[in-house]
């Protein structure tokens, strides 16, 4: 039986690890987190995905999945763990680091190494070299050299979006860049038993740069939809209908406005291409600043109109990183809230159905409250539209009309909203 030792049961590790217990591998899943552990082997997921609690059930039921906070030897390893940026944007590796710390020493002739962690150009070749440090009595593959090495090293970057992880897990087309061919091959063995989807090989370069550029690509487009509205602001267009009637051309498509970006790969991803070639990356440079900055253009709105109040109420209708999601990583309608709490002088009221409990940073401020939809409106003297999830696009706006609205999810875009609302923007 071939067996995979997942290394980190989180967003991404998980979800691998129960689907391929479900193909019929024997997985070890291994974490640092032992109540993550606990939960795991209990049957019980650590965080909310659709369907991943009835596939992660059966995995433990029928004993292909165990969790634990060691890992064990397997003729597989799968590297799922944070790639997070420190200070100065510089990529912070220490995660991948540790996990091949933790590792070397269940390797065996055979094992193949497969990196999934989204990672700069040349991780999966440094990843390479400290393995074959603390492992000088096993053979390592050197960058493309055709010669055999008894471990194989590969990139395969996940490509799943939260709300969708198991459907996107199999049908999704997949990149793998092993440092060789023979890596390549061996890694396409284990991913070609549950993805449907094309899976294409090529070196691990190639691989780690075709993730970073699928993120920067959709960074850069958003950064132009979030620029439009902040000029529309400033010249009295309606950026949503502005957008809408631009689209009407057959060779345009433009993206639609927001808080700016969130989660944990679009917002954090572009930093690693600026850190490789800082001279060359000008525009995914300024693309990350345009984005990072909308959350405070949001923000400053809101106080300046809240000084016509004098002990302003503002709701916030979602604080999640986008619609439709539970996810607050990176959540850019969650810094806009925080900065709220941090200036003062403000009642903030969060609305949000995706979200059971205020996250532990809000823990005993009472200048916060977690309430409903209408409750959110009626207390408002400000409304901050901010998360354009499905049960919001339901509520009814014409009950919004005596309110000051900011809504930087074009969910009041219709013109008749506009009516008798001067300060509702974009």
């Amino acid at each position: 039986m071939t067996t995979v030792c997942v290394v980190g049961l989180g967003y991404i590790g998980l979800p691998t690890a129960a689907m391929l217990a479900s193909r019929g591998f024997e997985v070890i899943g291994y974490d640092v987190n032992e109540a993550a552990v606990a939960s795991i082997n209990a049957g019980k997921a650590h965080f909310h995905e659709p369907d991943l609690q009835m596939l992660l059930s059966a995995a433990i039921s029928t004993g292909r999945l165990r969790a634990q906070t060691v890992p064990a030897e397997a003729d597989y390893f799968i590297v799922a763990v944070p790639t997070p940026f420190k200070d100065g944007k510089k990529p912070d590796m220490s995660h991948v680091e540790m996990a091949c710390d933790v590792i070397a020493p269940f390797l065996q002739p055979g094992s193949t190494v497969i990196l999934e962690s989204t990672s700069p150009v040349g991780s999966t070749e440094l990843m390479t070299a400290r393995l074959a440090q603390a492992r000088p009595d096993l053979s390592f593959p050197r960058f493309k050299e055709a010669s055999e090495a008894q471990i194989a090293v590969a990139h395969c970057p996940e490509r799943i979006l939260p709300g969708h992880m198991l459907r996107e897990l199999v049908a999704n087309d997949r990149i793998i860049g092993g440092m060789t061919d023979a890596c390549s091959r061996r890694a396409l063995s284990l991913y070609e038993t549950f993805v449907t989807g094309h899976i294409f090989t090529t070196d691990s370069r190639t691989a780690e740069f075709v993730k970073l550029i699928e993120n920067a690509f959709r960074d850069v487009n958003i950064a132009f939809a979030n620029e439009l509205s902040v000029i529309c602001d400033r010249i009295g267009v309606d950026v949503w209908r502005a957008v809408e009637l631009a689209n009407k051309h057959p060779r345009v498509s433009i993206l639609q406005p927001g808080t700016g970006v969130g989660g944990h790969c679009i917002a954090v991803d572009p930093w690693f291409i600026v850190d490789s070639a800082p001279e060359e990356s000008r525009l995914i440079r300024t693309a990350r600043e345009v984005n990072d900055r909308k959350p405070e253009y949001i923000f400053h709105r809101i106080l300046d109109l809240a000084d016509r109040f004098k002990n302003p109420v503002v709701s916030c209708f979602g604080i999640t990183y986008k619609a439709d999601v539970g996810d607050l990583r990176e959540s850019p309608s969650l810094k806009i809230v925080m900065k709220l709490l941090e200036h003062g002088g403000v009642k903030v009221l969060v609305c949000d159905p995706l979200i059971k409990s205020l996250p532990s940073a809000f823990c005993g401020s009472p200048d916060v409250s977690l309430v409903d939809a209408d409750t959110a409106r009626q207390e408002a003297d400000i409304v901050a539209l901010l998360v354009a999830h499905k049960q919001f696009r339901r509520l009814e706006f014409n009950r919004f009309l005596h309110k000051v609205v900011v809504d930087a999810t074009g969910l009041m875009s219709r013109p008749s909203d506009l009516i008798g609302n001067p300060d509702r923007i974009g």
